[in-house]
């Protein structure tokens, strides 16, 4: 009989990438996670690693294992929610992920509606950037995450993950009041295509939605200035040190003297709610999913 242990060890180097990685994760020195694996290929009579440079990959053998393995983690998942199918009324603890824009405009006004209409239910909030928010439900630290769609995420043909969109959040290009575009209620991005830019930083996953956007209209950006916060964006937009991108989503500091402006096209990324397989069945899990659907569509109005 497979030690279920053991092939949630295999899981994790497959989710993770590495076995010094998956160890971290599960809390194991590096030398236990790849002696779990060993005994797991014994036991099966396969081999399931092999090395690739200085690390390891997994075997064609391995990934169909895991292929089964998730499905029998789903099939778990599902044997719980069969066992309190009787309990409609969302109770208990519901752990809520998503990066901080998300945190500020949907989970938090989400979990407060929570708090009134379904007292039973207690909701937790970890903020985390997207990579992070996978790597929690993965490790069951999360049932529900709120992300962006981004390349470097798992394909939503991943059997381990529900992914469904909840909104496309606009981009609106940011100038200061006094530009020459200030005054337009829509313009073609193509019109800014001159000025100098303020970019996401390489490590915001909206840095290659704002290039795209920008490639899309015919040009590269001049990028002179680079930030993470989009507030920090803003600000040095106030100051008449470039323009930017930022989505609609994003709460700015007031008064500042800075205007959006909508553009053609419909720049946008897309925002993504996301659960184990299975998990949105969770009547917890689902009537944060329905709060969520009902907030969605006035956060970017």
């Amino acid at each position: 009989m497979i030690d279920l242990r053991r092939l949630h060890v295999l899981r994790a180097v497959e989710h993770y990438g590495t076995v010094t990685a998956a160890a971290r994760a599960l809390h194991l020195t590096t030398s236990a996670a790849s002696q779990q694996v060993r005994q797991l290929a014994r036991e099966l009579g396969v081999v399931l690693l092999e090395p690739q440079g200085r690390g390891v990959r997994l075997t064609p053998a391995a990934r169909s294992l895991i292929t089964h393995a998730d499905a029998i983690q789903a099939r778990w998942d599902q044997a719980e929610l069969d066992l309190r199918s009787d309990h409609d009324d969302p109770a208990g603890l519901l752990r809520v992920t998503g990066f901080p824009i998300a945190v500020s405009v949907l989970i938090a006004p989400m979990a407060a509606r929570l708090r009134d209409r379904h007292p039973r239910l207690s909701v937790r909030i970890q903020e985390a950037v997207v990579p992070e928010s996978f790597n929690l439900l993965f490790e069951g630290g999360a049932d529900l995450a709120v992300v962006e769609a981004t390349p470097r995420n798992p394909p939503i043909s991943d059997a381990r993950f529900d992914q469904q969109p909840l909104l496309d959040d606009p981009f609106d290009l940011v100038v200061p009041d006094t530009h020459r575009l200030a005054g337009r209620g829509l313009t073609d991005l193509a019109e800014a295509a001159r000025e100098e830019w303020i970019a996401p930083s390489e490590e915001n996953p909206c840095r290659t939605q704002v290039l795209s956007a920008c490639g899309a209209a015919g040009f590269t950006p001049d990028i002179v200035h680079q930030a993470w916060d989009w507030n920090v964006t803003a600000h040095l937009v106030a100051h008449g040190l470039g323009v930017a991108l930022i989505p609609r989503l994003a709460h700015l500091t007031p008064h500042l003297p800075i205007t959006r402006v909508r553009c053609t096209g419909d720049p946008h990324r897309k925002l993504l709610t996301c659960t184990r397989a299975g998990g949105h069945e969770r009547p917890a899990v689902a009537a944060a999913l329905a709060e969520l659907r009902e907030l969605a569509p006035t956060a970017v109005a």
